[in-house]
């Protein structure tokens, strides 16, 4: 028996219809448990070797005929990504459930499917989906003298799919299993950040049924890298995947799950190259990782994948002189496109019939780096690369899927809002709001609160009034266009709210130091102000106007001694509730001459400094002066300055502290101490003289009050 040896397997000969062929035994480790499915599948690699007939002049080599481990997919694969095969490449594989072999087919080199980065990459043709087979043969004839270096078979075997989505990049993954192919649900995938897209308003389209990454099984494991972000989507590449249009929609998902294989793990890329693929039957499924609302960076236009989003169609769309099995695309498979196209070009504000510009950003494409190059925003990849893709028959559909995503695509609606507070973009009420628009032809409108209709005006009608309940609303405008599409206006976020404000710290008012004039005493007033939803303002009316933010719980002001004084605050609310709460008070100004004095005090002759027509000085330690008064607040007045000294300060007979009275600067007239009390009562304040050395002496001018 003629033995061969192949990488990672033994060969040994057998004759199969009538020829000698080799059937490949796979090495340790290579068996699968069938309790082990569903697997998210396997990809198996042979070296490819010099065949008869090779020669220097013309290269030919191949595998020959072999038996191997069941896969449904076969690409050839090569050193040095970006590097072409001169030559044709020929595969015919064995139908597994048939035992027979299929003729020859060709299998095209796919370099322009591509990521901008080359980081270990390989290059190769497209995957050909085959069906479930165990046997193939190879055949690459070079064109020239040279094959490209490492040259191998890749088969995959695209497994049932994973049970859940596991491990992998921390993109955005929708819940649900991915096992078997049969019944899959287009899921909804969790919303993004608003952060990590851009929203625009120009237009809006309805989200398609998408199939999950968890659904048609993708292994996320797989996946190494971060998920690249671009900061928009600008335009839609449709592609055709190239792998033949022999598979079923109930394929579909197999046949999603090969192409992913392919890419990472025969092509050495991070994740599928495409954003999008849609089969035969018109069914979408997600396809780079990182969120379908989100401006994924994606591998499918070699130097035009930034800023845009590549759409598969999964087939093979040439016409039949340039490749036999090219076939025209369905008419779902056309629809899917569009619906895809006009929804995501929507979530940025594009027009699905309009054109764009893009910037080549690759040294070696069709266009040079940097150069800035206008598009249609659903154009075929051969608009951005030398290519076929996405075939003549998928590509002569483009005109009409840009009809049909039009057809699609509504304008956006905008809405005005009165009769609230705006406050930072939050509207506050205390029940009604009114909704305005200008109306457009051929269009009707429906009012929303919290996503149900609360309101349908008539034809013509510019506005609506409603009265909301309370509490947090959206509100938001719908409009239906003749054309059966329909669109709503961002929400607006209402807040209805009948309840008044609380002061829940009542307004006091209290000495602070300051400068004292016969007519003018400095004082504080306090309090606390709260709303069940958005204190937006404090109001003084009295003894003076003045206004406060909603925050505010202190109000620096003076005094008018001798007389009561009314302290009145109104608080209101952002939705215009108010509460009010007012304070009387009585502020008084005791002379130093009415104070009970021990010791030696000498009067400084009358002069506008002192209240009271002069003030008294000492510089005899413990001098003493003491006031009694009724009050609920009392202040001590002193001149201040360079040379003054220090007093030790009782309240009621003990000892409330020592005030220094020096200053840098001389200032008469000063409150430099005060105390406060929760009600009014009988008080004694009362100072000696600390005798402080180098500025024994202090002057007092009396004290203020308030009753």
């Amino acid at each position: 028996m003629v033995r061969r040896t192949l990488v990672g397997a033994s060969v040994a000969a057998v004759v199969v219809a009538g020829t000698v062929t080799y059937v490949v035994t796979a090495g340790s480790g290579a068996a699968t448990s069938a309790k082990s499915r569903p697997d998210p599948g396997q990809v198996y690699r042979y070296g490819l070797r010099d065949m008869p007939g090779s020669t220097a002049a013309k290269k030919v080599v191949g595998l020959p005929a072999a038996s191997t481990k069941p896969f449904s997919m076969v690409g050839v694969t090569w050193e040095k990504p970006r590097s072409e095969l001169d030559g044709t490449v020929r595969v015919r594989t064995r139908g597994k459930a048939s035992g027979k072999w299929s003729g020859w087919r060709a299998v095209q080199p796919d370099t322009d499917d591509a990521p901008d980065a080359k980081t270990g990459q390989r290059s190769g043709t497209s995957g050909l989906w085959v069906g479930p087979s165990n046997g193939v043969e190879v055949r690459v004839a070079g064109h020239g003298r040279t094959l490209p270096a490492g040259l191998r078979v890749d088969l995959v075997d695209p497994g049932t799919g994973t049970t859940s989505s596991v491990g992998g990049s921390g993109g955005p993954r929708a819940a649900g299993a991915g096992g078997g192919d049969a019944k899959l649900v287009a899921a909804t995938e969790p919303a993004p950040s608003p952060s990590a897209r851009v929203q625009a308003a120009a237009v809006t389209a309805p989200k398609p049924p998408i199939v999950t990454r968890a659904q048609w099984g993708a292994d996320d494991s797989l996946i190494k890298d971060p998920i690249q972000y671009d900061s928009s989507v600008k335009a839609v590449f449709v592609h055709h995947s190239d792998t033949g249009n022999s598979y079923t929609c109930a394929e579909a998902p197999s046949v999603v799950r090969s192409i992913f294989l392919y890419h990472v793990k025969s092509l050495g890329w991070n994740d599928i190259g495409y954003n999008f693929l849609v089969d035969k039957c018109g069914t979408i499924y997600a396809g780079r990782s990182g969120g379908v609302a989100r401006p994924v960076h994606g591998a499918h236009t070699y130097g035009f994948n930034t800023d845009t989003t590549g759409v598969a169609v999964l087939g093979t769309y040439t016409t039949k002189d340039q490749t036999p099995s090219g076939v025209a695309p369905t008419q779902a498979a056309l629809t899917g496109v569009a619906r895809i196209a006009a929804w995501k070009l929507s979530l940025t504000g594009v027009d699905p019939a309009g054109k764009t510009t893009l910037t080549s950003n690759v040294t070696d494409g069709k266009y040079p780096y940097g150069k800035q190059v206008s598009f249609y925003t659903i154009s075929g990849h051969r608009d951005g690369f030398a290519t076929a893709c996405p075939g003549d028959q998928l590509y002569s559909k483009l005109g009409a899927i840009r009809t049909a995503a039009k057809k699609l695509v509504t304008p956006s609606v905008t809405a005005t809002l009165s009769g609230a507070a705006n406050v930072s973009g939050r509207y506050y009420t205390q029940s009604t709001v009114t909704v305005g628009w200008e109306p457009a032809a051929s269009t009707t409108y429906q009012v929303l609160v919290d996503g149900a209709v609360a309101a349908t005006p008539a034809a013509g009608a510019k506005s609506a009034t409603l009265a909301l309940k309370p509490g947090t609303h959206k509100v938001a405008l719908r409009a239906a266009y003749g054309s059966g599409g329909t669109a709503d206006s961002p929400d607006y976020t209402v807040v209805a709210d009948v309840t008044k404000p609380v002061f829940a710290t009542p307004p006091a008012l209290a000495l602070r130091v300051g400068t004292v004039a016969p007519t003018s005493v400095p004082v504080t007033l306090g309090w606390k102000a709260t709303d069940n939803a958005l204190l937006n303002s404090v109001k003084a009316t009295s003894p003076a106007a003045k206004a406060f933010a909603g925050t505010a719980t202190t109000w620096a002001a003076t005094a008018t001694p001798g007389a009561a004084q009314s302290w009145a605050l109104t608080a209101a609310d952002a939705a215009g509730n108010t509460a009010a709460s007012a304070v009387s008070r009585s502020v008084a100004l005791i002379p130093e001459g009415r104070s009970t004095r021990t010791g030696v005090w000498r009067q400084v002759p009358k002069t506008e400094d002192y209240l009271g027509g002069y003030g008294l000085y000492s510089s005899a330690k413990g001098a003493s002066a003491s006031w009694t008064f009724t009050g609920r607040a009392a202040g001590l007045i002193v001149k201040r300055a360079a040379n003054t000294g220090a007093v030790t300060v009782y309240v009621d007979g003990k000892a409330a502290g020592t005030l220094d009275t020096r200053a840098s600067k001389t200032a008469y007239r000063q409150i430099a101490w005060t105390r406060s009390w929760s009600t009014a009562g009988a008080h004694t304040i009362k100072i000696v003289v600390a005798g402080t050395s180098g500025r024994p002496a202090v002057g007092i001018d009396g004290i203020a009050t308030i009753g």
